[in-house]
């Protein structure tokens, strides 16, 4: 008995330190080369050349490779230009140069591997996207993909295909440049918050994009931390709502960007089916109606809904509004929130019936 006590309390103190040890690992924050990756990325993109090159010396000390820094550097040029991505180069060189005569021997890394793969550009970047997002791309365009098409091929062919598949640095390291530049040019939230959802397909945890934006503010300062803050927070509260947000939707019933995750599909015994339906901001579905009316509760963001003939409602969490039957109406994000919406349709009646495009006009209104 003695010895089966000391074997539970052995257990127990066991059990206890590999939790502890678990728990410890899922909160840790950026690696001290991730940090000095998020700092170089962001002084190169603002153009801070002199805390640019201190971030250099510091990312070199910290184990950071001249092949990886230098293919970040060539990476951010996709989303703030040649200047900044050349600027960025320059002075990489310079330190090098600097170091060298103080006799100072960095590490090169290794170079780019050839890329030799069956296939054309467009689809293999695509398939790159499809992985990134963990959902199909869709078809037919939509959003500013439809309306100049050149750049859905300039991104899928160069960006997620010529870039991507350069092995010297991996996805993690790659989206957190990409959000560092994002986070610190501004102005361009919603191609923030896709990449920060990005960062969590590819294995960064909420804990380390946290940790990035206190990076960040000691970078770029407060304001632009905070609107980084802003869009990770909405991004988070997406994704750790209770139902999944599913697949994105390919139907043309819907603009923008929509996910669509069945919860019930109806059938002959119990024809209601329930959905949860994310919107990204700007998106919403076209005018319809539904013969047995509907059900919408609110779970989050900002949205609206609008019936035909009466005003545009502004929605937020915990509203529920109910859809009379065979009344025309639609419903989607705010400009600028995401939207989520648990849809409850009565489908005993008939399937829903769908109309004509919301024009922005409509809208806007």
């Amino acid at each position: 008995m003695k010895y089966f006590k000391v074997y539970i309390l052995n257990l127990v103190i066991l059990i206890s330190s590999t939790m502890t040890e678990i728990y410890a690992q899922s909160n840790e924050g950026l690696s001290i080369q991730q940090r000095n990756m998020v700092k170089i990325s962001s002084f190169a993109a603002i153009g801070d050349l002199t805390n640019l090159k201190q971030s250099l010396i510091d990312g070199l000390n910290g184990g950071l490779s001249v092949s990886e820094i230098k293919e970040s550097l060539v990476h951010l040029y996709a989303y703030c230009g040649f200047p900044r991505s050349i600027r960025g180069l320059q002075t990489l060189m310079e330190v090098l140069e600097e170091r060298k005569t103080k006799g100072i021997s960095d590490s090169q890394g290794k170079d780019a591997s050839a890329i030799i793969k069956d296939g054309s550009k467009y689809n293999r970047g695509k398939a790159i996207l499809d992985e990134l997002t963990k959902s199909k791309q869709n078809v037919p365009l939509t959003g500013y993909s439809a309306f100049a098409t050149v750049i859905d091929t300039f991104l899928k062919e160069h960006l997620f295909a010529d870039i991507f598949e350069r092995d010297v640095l991996n996805y993690v390291q790659r989206e957190l440049v990409t959000i560092s530049v994002l986070s610190s040019i501004g102005g361009v939230e919603p191609m923030l918050r896709g990449h920060l959802s990005i960062c969590l397909n590819v294995g960064l945890s909420p804990q380390q994009l946290t940790d990035f934006i206190t990076v960040i503010e000691s970078t770029v300062g407060t304001e632009k931390a905070y609107a980084a803050k802003s869009v990770l927070t909405e991004v988070l509260k997406i994704t750790n709502s209770v139902f999944p947000k599913g697949e994105k939707v390919t139907s043309e019933n819907f603009k923008g960007t929509v996910y669509l995750k069945m919860l019930i599909a109806g059938d002959s015994i119990n024809p209601t089916s329930i959905g949860n339906v994310t919107f990204e901001p700007g998106a919403r579905s076209k005018w319809h109606l539904h013969p047995g009316g509907q059900i919408l509760l609110v779970i989050d963001g900002t949205g609206y809904y609008m019936e035909k003939g009466q005003s545009k409602k502004i929605l937020h969490k915990g509203d529920v509004i109910k859809c009379p039957p065979n009344v025309p109406h639609w419903h989607g994000a705010s400009s600028d929130k995401y939207f989520v919406q648990i849809a409850v349709t009565n489908r005993h009646l008939g399937e829903t019936v769908w109309l004509d495009e919301v024009t922005d006009e409509v809208y806007n209104r």
